[in-house]
């Protein structure tokens, strides 16, 4: 044989990484039993990114000298007899087997697990290569960690029969589908829900031949709001987003999808204000959808100036840009989290509404804006970034557990294209003329989800059989398993979320699946008194100072610790954890 390395060993892992390495396919190979001493010359485990002396066919070997092969008895032949078939390579010193106790030992088996130490000072090996079925991450991570903690470099080989299944480690996530491993899961199809459409003619009449700008285009929903825009043949369509990677990306897709299209990608952060209104000036769109914002509720809990400056003096910034230039409509995309908030991230998006709706109200002196500005509210968003269904799909790929917090959660949920679709289609309705105050629409985001559910679906969605800890479960005879964990409430969530301040207050549009909030107009301090309030809370390092802030402006505001702390007591109490 040459040295073309085996189809298992055509995928190595890294230590630390967990990232795949491809090497050359190779032909089949006989099941033959490798003895102890077997030695290799030409095989190189060293990931890509290593220095150049690590690129040598024999430099992982020439380091680490004799190697130590760890499997289950089921692995450890086959990657013995793989490892045979390269020509030279390095002396292997032996097989452990995690199955084998200090009474089941025979060659070539060398020991158990519990032998390391005492085997590494007698044998000296330098080495160890692992393989261990996915199936089975708890006992790879114990490997792991014993192998770290004595300083033994090692390479993870996953079984080649993992190798042909259809299923491997990639994810990948589109609007509306998000695919593991190369399978695709319908999003739509998960939460049980049918999207709602868009009415193009309506909507065109604001899109078709005007200047549309996105903040935050370069997000979940921004980029989708930039896609399905970019379909009404604007005169131009600007996108605005301060990550250079995630501008980079959403620009190059548009120019391939959509050629002919007049666009310009602005890095730009638009909490910088006087920047912003000079920017707006120039640009004069005529609509602008604000999908700027900073979403993640325990983040915000540790950060919460970034939060005022983010979310509110971000959102003043461009809304105040707005009128300046004249622009006709204006969009803040807002977030059920802010009604009767319990943190901070909800907090500032209300802070951002009323900001909002002070302005289209005017008053002490200032007129009331001429832009048409409204709020669209709405809940969580499947296969968004950093969205539970991307985390799930990276934690199935790394072997598990997936984690849930509380198996009483629910939310709303709908997909990233239907709720970008939703929030362009409520930006076509005309504010009413007798009404000066900016209008709240709540999208129809159908039944809350049970979170728990919710992953057993997504678990069988991906072909693999949900294990909840201290539930029974069928043996996984036909399809791997994979764990779910209850990780506990995180610091600001509620167990179940709200879309409005009393359900009664909402009437229906003309539009199917936006409904608009009919309660009182908002009285409360104006855009001037918020502004001032909140200056010195974007800029404080002291959370207590900004958090009292909050509550003061915001009077809804629940508190997030005590909040988190008595749904803690509520789950333990329902699960019989705490004596009565």
């Amino acid at each position: 044989m040459d040295g073309t390395a085996f189809a298992t060993l055509g995928l190595i892992t890294n230590r630390g990484t967990g990232r795949y390495y491809p090497t050359k396919p190779s032909p089949p190979i006989p099941k033959v039993f490798m003895p102890a001493e077997t030695t290799l010359d030409h095989f190189d485990l060293a990931p890509p990114e290593r220095h150049s002396f690590d690129r040598a066919p024999t430099a992982w070997f020439k380091r680490t000298g004799p190697v130590l092969l760890i499997g289950t008895k089921a692995t450890l032949p086959l990657v013995a007899a793989q490892l045979r078939l390269i020509e030279g390579g390095p002396r292997i010193s032996g097989w452990i087997a995690i199955e084998d106790t200090h009474s089941d030992i025979h060659p070539p088996y060398i020991g158990a697990l519990s032998h390391l130490p005492s085997l590494q000072r007698l044998l000296n090996f330098g080495g160890a290569i692992v393989c261990i079925p996915a199936a089975d991450r708890p006992a790879l991570g114990r490997v792991q960690a014993q192998l770290t903690e004595l300083d033994i470099d090692f390479r993870v080989v996953p079984p080649l029969e993992e190798l042909l299944l259809p299923q491997g480690p990639a994810t990948t996530i589109a609007a509306g589908s998000i695919a593991v491993s190369g399978k695709p899961v319908d999003v739509a199809e998960l939460i049980g829900r049918t999207p709602y459409g868009i009415d193009r003619r309506t909507v065109s009449r604001i899109l078709t031949n005007k200047r549309v700008l996105i903040t935050g285009a370069g997000g979940s929903i921004g980029s989708e709001i930039a896609r399905i825009v970019a379909t009404f043949r604007p005169t131009q369509l600007i996108l605005m987003e301060r990550s250079e990677n995630a501008l980079f990306e959403i620009d190059r897709q548009i120019a391939r999808r959509f050629p002919d299209l007049s666009r310009k990608a602005i890095l730009h952060d638009v909490t910088d204000q006087e920047l912003t209104i000079s920017k707006l000036k120039d640009l004069a769109p005529h609509a602008v959808f604000h999908a700027a914002a900073h979403k993640h509720v325990p983040l915000m809990e540790d950060h919460p100036a970034h939060a005022v400056a983010n979310n509110f003096f971000g959102t003043k910034s461009i809304a105040d840009a707005a009128v300046e230039c004249g622009a006709e409509r204006f969009v803040l995309i807002s977030s059920d989290k802010a009604v009767n908030p319990s943190s901070v991230m909800g907090a500032t998006k209300r802070l951002a509404e009323m900001y909002l709706q002070g302005l289209q109200r005017g008053g002490e002196g200032v007129p009331p804006a001429s832009t048409q500005f409204s709020i669209v509210r709405f809940g969580n968003v499947l296969g968004s970034a950093c969205s539970v269904l991307p985390i799930w799909s990276s934690q199935i790929a790394e072997g598990g557990p997936i984690t849930v917090t509380d198996q009483r959660m629910t939310r709303y949920f709908m997909t990233i294209h239907e709720a970008a679709a939703l929030v362009i289609q409520a930006a076509a309705i005309d504010n009413d003329a007798h009404n000066t105050a900016a209008p709240l629409y709540v999208l129809d985001m159908g039944e809350p989800v049970n979170i728990l559910e919710l992953a057993r679906r997504f678990v069988l969605a991906c072909g693999l059989i949900p294990r909840i800890k201290g539930e029974p479960h069928p043996a996984a005879d036909t399809a791997p398993g994979i764990d779910i964990e209850l990780s506990g409430i995180r610091p600001g969530e509620k167990l179940h979320e709200e879309l409005a301040y009393a359900a009664e207050l909402l009437n229906p549009t003309a539009c199917p699946g936006i409904n608009t909030w009919a309660g009182s107009a908002y009285t409360g301090a104006s855009p001037a008194m918020l502004t001032l309030e909140l200056l010195g809370a974007k800029t404080t390092q002291n959370r207590e100072i900004v958090v009292a802030l909050l509550k003061k402006l915001v009077p809804e505001m629940r508190d997030a610790g005590a909040l988190a702390k008595a749904e803690q007591i509520s789950a333990r109490l329902s699960s019989g954890r705490f004596a009565a």
